[in-house]
């Protein structure tokens, strides 16, 4: 399975743009930090992720704020140059609204 969830801030957000295929995508950047337990010991992780949301999402997306903290669901491939990975983005919960009326999740 391959499945991610990850709580991050919204740090980067390009133009809207459109595939080949002319669905709507987004290029996005996200920052997470956080501390974990590894071996039994703390470990302050700290991450930029690229990501990529395409299709209906991606209007969701565009009206979050840079810095929108959320828990960013979806699937992890190779980068469209083959060096690295990519997040595809699914769906958002964003975390400020969450908070203040129940669960509004994006999809």
């Amino acid at each position: 399975m391959n499945r991610l969830v990850l709580s991050a801030a919204l740090v980067e957000r390009a133009a809207l743009r459109y595939t080949p295929a002319g669905l709507p995508a987004l290029d996005l950047m996200l920052k997470h930090e956080s501390e974990v337990s590894e071996d039994g010991q703390p470990r302050k992780v700290s991450m930029e992720m690229k990501a990529v949301a395409i299709g209906a999402i991606t209007q969701g997306l565009l009206g979050l704020g840079l810095g929108t903290m959320g828990h960013y669901g979806g699937f992890v491939t190779s980068a469209r140059n083959g060096r690295g990975l990519m997040f595809h983005i699914t769906s958002v919960e964003p975390l400020e609204a969450a908070a203040s009326s129940g669960s509004n999740q994006i999809k």
